[in-house]
């Protein structure tokens, strides 16, 4: 959705959310940064660049952003693609993630993953060293938050008593979605998450780490479902350097459909044209090739079990 610049404001998601659905998207989604450091130190997405993406300098709240799509939408879809799981304490995030899913009527997918930004972490006085072992037991802690009352968790980073907390999510299990890429990431993703939506891959290199994951994954859960990220220009890439556009996003949407996923997230944030609330609202429009690719020819329903 619209939501990184300056330039986005509540009119422009208003009109891209209403558009989006016409057209017959399946999906909406919002990412979580909390601010732009100066000086930042932190390697960027995992990598040794220090140089974040300057679109990152104003970012709408992704819980509110998605509250708001969901008032706006009947349909589609609404997900985090990713919430950083070092920024919450799962009674916090539980009532939040429960209220989206109870006002858009079941709509609610939680996209979670183990961030990058020591800055940011210190914000939210989380040391980033312990944030794989956080996950783990936030994803426990928010799984008794949504089961049935009473409700408890006592673990290493959280302490919740015997309590009663409601409301639950409409869906009985709100799918779990991993931006995870590492190999601890990937035995994570396996154990504990329902989607895995990773930025890149062949298709035979995402059916391997699925079939990877699926020797891992605990006896009795569903076998994991695959949304890909694809970028029209990727957040690494120099500023005013171009990006693969909307033909890179038909070649992306082709791998999809060889590796088997359900949906491809298209994220165009950082391409050089954003600048304008206009260029926000002809994205629907423009991206519309690729709905003729898989066939949409009408709005279809979008909740968690029919994004085929």
């Amino acid at each position: 959705m619209p939501q990184l610049g300056p330039h986005v404001d509540g009119a422009t998601v208003q009109r891209f959310c209403r558009r989006a659905e016409e057209l017959g998207y399946a999906s909406l989604w919002a990412q979580e940064h909390l601010f732009y450091p100066t000086g930042n130190t932190s390697g960027y997405a995992g990598r040794q660049d220090t140089s974040v993406h300057p679109a990152y300098k104003s970012i709408l709240g992704p819980t509110e952003l998605l509250a708001f799509a969901a008032a706006t939408t009947e349909r589609l879809m609404i997900g985090s693609s990713v919430l950083v799981a070092g920024y919450h304490r799962p009674v916090e995030l539980a009532q939040r993630v429960s209220t989206l899913d109870v006002l858009s009527g079941g709509r609610m997918v939680l996209g979670l993953s183990a961030g990058w930004s020591h800055e940011e972490h210190a914000q939210m006085d989380v040391d980033p060293t312990t944030r794989g072992s956080r996950m783990n037991e936030l994803i426990e802690a928010l799984r008794a938050c949504w089961g049935p009352d009473p409700i408890e968790h006592h673990g290493e980073h959280f302490d919740i008593p015997e309590a009663a907390m409601g409301p639950k999510p409409l869906q009985p299990h709100l799918p779990l979605l991993s931006g995870l890429r590492s190999r601890a990431g990937l035995r994570r993703t396996a154990r504990y998450f329902d989607i895995w939506n990773p930025t890149r891959g062949t298709a035979d290199e995402l059916r391997a780490h699925l079939a990877d994951m699926a020797e891992q994954r605990p006896e009795g859960m569903a076998p994991l479902r695959l949304f890909l990220r694809c970028y029209t220009q990727r957040p690494t890439a120099p500023v005013g350097a171009g990006g693969s556009g909307l033909d890179g996003a038909l070649a992306d949407l082709a791998t999809a459909v060889e590796a088997g996923a359900e949906q491809l997230i298209v994220d165009t944030s950082f391409a050089d044209e954003m600048d304008s609330t206009q260029a926000w609202e002809d994205v629907p429009d423009m991206l519309a090739p690729l709905l003729t690719a898989t066939g949409v020819d009408s709005p279809q329903p979008a909740t968690t079990g029919a994004n085929r």
